[in-house]
């Protein structure tokens, strides 16, 4: 015991006696291979992790977006069903009447995403097909999956398996893959009603298409099953149609939406599964941990080289602080003592609280920091303000954007009015386009009452209703006297625009807008209601962040816009919020203090 701490004491003297570059420089690089150890395992792991969520969070997105795509698909094929059966078939008597031209005209315009339409009596005789109309002696459809679905339950739409429709004479002798869209419907016959089968049979290359663009990845593959686990899509169809590939189809159909692990043939692998709403079909994206690992071992031998280099960096780097460390303070003052002098003459009032003592080194040193905080302070102030002003600038060049595009139409359209002699139609809209210039000029005023902004949101309804005509119906519920107060201009046109080009825009009909204005307390509400298709929560999110200004048909004002443009005159308390759920309608809130009188950013009272 007492030969270890000799031996201690030695070791401690020798060290002592080495002097401060000796100390500094052992100490630093002591303390940086500790942190740089700990440091890159820590990174390593936490890099990990970040990759595992980005897989995931892009997973998630690209799910997102395949389903939205296939909705689009399937509502397409929907409406073509729609269209045959309520705007045909239920308006025609098949003793009398032929819809054979119906059904073609319906499958030319469709000819791109369809293999056949076609209808048959509940005994299972065709009545009509295009663009073949007989069928094969040999063919039984009766027996078939989407004959028997759709004749259990009358007018309710079903979707088939993948399969090869083959029931049809073709001289060609080729027949394609399609999935089926089927229904039950009602036929009249001498004014008598029975049973038949309407059948869309959707070509399958245009699933295939949706999928082969999100396929391309080299981490992991997206298929698609059927409700009861029947692969619909999958990148290696062939292979597995032919046993050689195996997949695990039924087990993933029974998972829940989200994201899920398993093991599958010794693999492991990281499951993302997204349900298409009405059909009961699966989206399904598979990431193999292998090649996720695979790929990460790269990055991993990448980190180990930078923190080895880093090391090596940083001890020569110690070095060099170690000698310039141990060099005479007075030579520190010295440096120091010009900076502080010409830094003495700015800014007053900044730095106060720097402690300022000890040895007369150290005091000149605090007076030079404390100058250099108020040269700092002064510089931030003037870059602080610089931003202010720059950014009330952009906002307000994006406030006077009126897109050509916009202007180009509505003038085109009165001009189409006027050549139709449609002249109370066109002086109509010629007044309405005056008035919504009028208020959106507002001599040169960017705050207007509430009254003239639901007036310039009429006006451009105006001229949206005789430029779609049928597509909706807009409805005004104004709370009674909120006309007087005071708010920014054109914060209601881009929320109505949104609600049009993107609310409406896969509506037959029966569109509505509805622009509410009310008070509650000292707050003032301005909401914008559409019935359209919705969104999910994922885009709601991106909204108010993401650039969503319409580019190609708009005014180029974006909700995000106008939501910084009330934070920027009212204060981060206001705003927008949005609500909107798929296939159930968005409603937009705009949110004012009840104010009769506005101040610019950045005004201050005398």
């Amino acid at each position: 015991m007492k030969q270890i701490r000799k031996l201690w004491r030695k070791l401690t003297n020798a060290v002592n006696n080495r002097g401060m570059q000796f100390l500094i420089s052992l100490s630093f690089t002591f303390v940086a291979l500790v942190g740089m150890a700990f440091i890159g395992v820590f990174l390593y792991q936490s890099y990990g992790r970040a990759s595992e969520d980005v897989v995931i969070q892009d997973t998630q997105q690209l799910l997102g977006q395949v389903e939205m795509n296939l909705n689009t698909y399937l509502r397409n094929m929907m409406r073509i069903s729609d269209a045959m059966y309520y705007n045909v078939i239920k308006n025609v008597d098949f003793a009398r009447d032929d819809i054979s031209q119906e059904l073609n005209l319906l499958y030319e315009v469709n000819k791109d995403n369809l293999v056949s339409i076609s209808c048959f009596t509940e005994e299972g005789e065709l009545i009509g097909a295009s663009p073949v109309g007989t069928m094969k002696d040999n063919a039984d459809i009766q027996d078939q999956t989407w004959f028997t679905s759709a004749k259990d339950k009358m007018e309710n739409l079903h979707f088939s398996e993948l399969h090869v429709q083959n029931i049809f004479e073709n001289s060609s002798g080729r027949y394609y893959w399609v999935v089926s869209l089927s229904r039950g419907v009602e036929l009249t016959s001498d004014g008598k009603l029975s049973g038949g089968i309407l059948l869309v049979d959707m070509d399958f290359s245009g699933i295939r298409q949706l999928f082969t663009k999100v396929n391309s990845q080299e981490l992991s593959y997206v298929y698609l099953v059927d409700g009861d686990g029947k692969i619909i899509y999958h990148p290696r169809q062939n292979l597995i149609f032919s046993n050689m590939l195996k997949e695990n189809n039924q087990q993933a159909v029974s998972y829940s939406d989200g994201l899920h692990r398993e093991n599958f043939q010794g693999q492991d692998r990281m499951v993302m599964v997204k349900t298409v709403g009405y059909t009961g079909w699966k989206i399904v994206s598979v990431t193999p941990m292998t090649n996720f690992y695979q790929n990460f071992s790269q990055t991993r031998i990448m980190a180990v080289i930078i923190i080895i280099i880093s090391i090596l960096v940083m001890i020569f780097a110690n070095q060099f602080v170690a000698v310039r460390v141990s060099m005479p303070l007075k030579s520190l003052e010295d440096s120091l003592r010009g900076i502080g002098v010409e830094q003495e003459r700015l800014a007053e009032g900044a730095g106060e609280g720097i402690y300022i003592g000890g040895p007369p080194e150290i005091q000149h040193l605090g007076e030079t920091i404390k100058s250099m905080v108020k040269q700092l302070r002064k510089l931030t102030d003037d870059i602080v303000k610089e931003q202010e002003e720059k950014r009330k600038s952009e906002l307000d060049a994006l406030q006077s954007q009126i897109n050509p595009h916009f202007l180009y139409n509505t003038l085109d359209s009165i001009m189409w009015m006027i050549e139709a002699e449609q002249y109370d139609d066109a002086v109509s809209m010629v007044q309405a386009l005056g008035r919504l210039f009028r208020i959106s000029l507002s001599k040169g005023k960017n705050i207007i009452t509430v009254g003239d902004e639901l007036q310039h949101a009429r006006s451009y309804l105006d001229i949206q209703k005789y430029r779609y005509k049928n597509k909706f119906v807009s409805c005004f519920e104004i709370e009674k006297g909120i006309e007087k107060y005071k708010t920014i201009k054109l914060i209601i046109q881009p929320l109505i625009e949104n609600a049009i080009y993107y609310g409406m825009e896969y509506m037959d009909g029966d569109g509505e807008i509805t622009i509410r204005a009310y008070t509650r307390r000292s707050d003032l509400f301005i909401e914008v209601e559409d019935n359209g298709l919705g969104m999910p929560e994922e885009q709601v999110e991106r909204l108010l962040t993401d650039d969503t200004r319409i580019r190609s048909k708009g005014s180029g004002i974006g909700l995000r816009n106008v939501h910084q443009r009330i934070q920027l005159y009212f204060g981060k308390a206001y705003g927008l919020k949005i609500i909107s759920e798929p296939d159930q309608g968005t409603i937009v809130r705009i949110h004012l203090p009840k104010t009769e009188e506005v101040k610019a950013p950045g005004e201050v009272e005398a």
